[in-house]
């Protein structure tokens, strides 16, 4: 199927031709037409699909329909989109404003940590979509700058991180203040019990598209763990970048003062980074991120909430500094690599105190992550030494998320789910694949491509200094 399928309008398929774009993917294939039926929905796909293209789309047809029958006429909020972070809502507005190039229609973005003046002088001006955080709209709902009465189009992006973010509260006042009659869509990447019971309330009956197994990472990502102590991470950490075929890393750590640290540790051993999180302002973290983006940092290190919403083309690596206590924020963290049908490596630190949430995570992928045993810093985990019980920092998500050692902990994930600026589809990458052919592939040093085999071959790549455990040993049952 092409998009000229989908009975677009010509605008838009030039402007999505302009992007390069033919084929839609799957959660675009399917959700396209039913959202021009203008029926609710529920859709549900894993990182790297192009769900905002699929909800993004649409929208903007309908909208042009609506505003060619009001032509001249004053510019009031038709589309609300509301999504977690400062950097997915600026990623959702470029996505609107390239796919709708060609048409009348205006959209801007709002979010806190910088001054709301230009904000407030663009919607005086009139606007037909407005992209969201929880925080500044309901501050500039309340200041009276904002009137939700005319949205006919409600999309809630990241819904199940908008949850383990603590923003029902803020959420639930948004949607009371919306017209009864309009077209809600829920777009996240996994649907835990409760996002399906938020979704029930609020979603008239809403068509469901789910076009891959709920919290499942794609096949384009190789996964490798390696077992350290957490004295030993930093050190490990600068021998991995240490292998220059280590083209970019964006590192995660659980909070912010984690983030800053591992960076003072790069920076002290030599290596250019960056950290992005809530501490930094708006400038510092867009510059942070242009700066990754355009490849003169190699390391940007985030945690879960800043990092929502990267989209870095052919990102090489990333690497889990600490696990998260969410398993769900597994997949979103490594769902940053591997993303548009290109090639991805993502690695990740387990110490003795983290074996709980490694459980969680395996249980969850269906699947054990292979284990890299040649490394200088090996911690040698007995399964007997580990806690057969549920980790108590799942416990209460949204009530400061800390650990069992009492840490708070950002209890997000960085992941939009979109290609290159939200949307490029699966087979329309080739001319962006080089670096993602084997030669750009770690050779050695530990960080080598990991093999998927978990039968304790040696990996088919690389130089052939990292080997796997057989994940079915004493020391890998969680």
């Amino acid at each position: 199927m092409q998009f000229s399928d989908l009975s677009l309008i010509d605008p838009i398929l030039k402007a999505l031709a302009e992007e390069g774009y033919t084929t839609p993917t799957p959660i675009q294939e399917q959700a396209i037409p039913i959202l021009l039926s203008r029926q609710d929905l529920l859709g549900c796909a894993q990182t790297g699909t192009g769900k905002t293209a699929a909800f993004a789309i649409p929208i903007l047809q309908l909208l042009s329909e609506e505003r060619s029958k009001s032509a001249g006429g004053p510019r009031r909020i038709k589309t609300l989109i509301l999504t977690p972070t400062r950097e997915l809502a600026i990623q959702i507005d470029e996505s609107f404003k390239a796919y709708g190039r060609h048409l009348n229609l205006r959209s801007t973005v709002i979010f806190g940590g910088v001054s709301q003046h230009a904000q407030v002088n663009t919607l005086k001006a009139g606007v037909d979509v407005l992209i969201a955080t929880p925080g500044r709209l309901l501050d500039l709902m309340n200041q009276g700058f904002i009137a939700l009465r005319d949205v006919q189009f409600f999309v809630l992006d990241e819904a199940d991180r908008m949850l383990d973010m603590g923003f029902i509260h803020d959420v639930k006042k948004v949607i009371a203040k919306l017209p009864t009659r309009r077209q809600t869509l829920f777009f996240s990447a996994t649907m835990p019990p409760d996002v399906a019971k938020l979704a029930d309330t609020i979603l008239s009956n809403p068509a469901k598209v789910e076009v891959t197994p709920v919290s499942s990472t794609a096949d384009t990502i190789e996964q490798a763990l390696y077992f350290v102590g957490k004295d030993d991470k930093r050190k490990l950490l600068a021998h991995i970048l240490d292998d220059k075929s280590v083209k970019s890393a964006l590192v995660f750590a659980r909070t912010k003062h984690g983030a800053d640290k591992v960076v003072k540790d790069l920076l002290r051993t030599g290596f250019k980074a960056e950290a992005i999180h809530g501490n930094k302002s708006q400038n510092a973290r867009q510059r942070a991120l242009s700066n990754f983006k355009s490849g003169e940092t190699r390391i940007l290190v985030a945690t879960d909430i800043a990092a929502r919403g990267i989209d870095v083309d052919e990102l090489s690596h990333v690497i889990n500094y600490e696990l998260p206590n969410i398993p769900e924020t597994y997949v979103h963290r490594i769902g940053r690599t591997g993303r548009a049908g290109h090639d991805g490596i993502a690695l990740s630190f387990c110490d003795e105190e983290e074996t709980e949430y490694l459980r969680d995570i395996h249980k969850l992928i269906g699947k054990r992550v292979p284990v890299i045993t040649d490394h200088p810093f090996v911690l040698n985990i007995s399964a007997s030494t580990i806690s057969k019980s549920t980790p108590t920092a799942r416990q209460g998500r949204s009530n400061g998320n800390r650990n069992s050692s009492g840490r708070q902990i950002s209890g997000s994930s960085g992941n939009g789910g979109q290609q290159r600026s939200d949307s490029r589809p699966s087979g329309q990458s080739s001319v962006r694949r080089e670096s993602s052919s084997a030669s750009s592939r770690p050779a050695g040093n530990g960080s080598a491509r990991p093999d998927n085999r978990s039968n304790g071959a040696r990996p088919s790549r690389g130089t052939g200094n990292s080997r796997f455990t057989n994940t079915g040993s004493d020391n890998n049952n969680y």
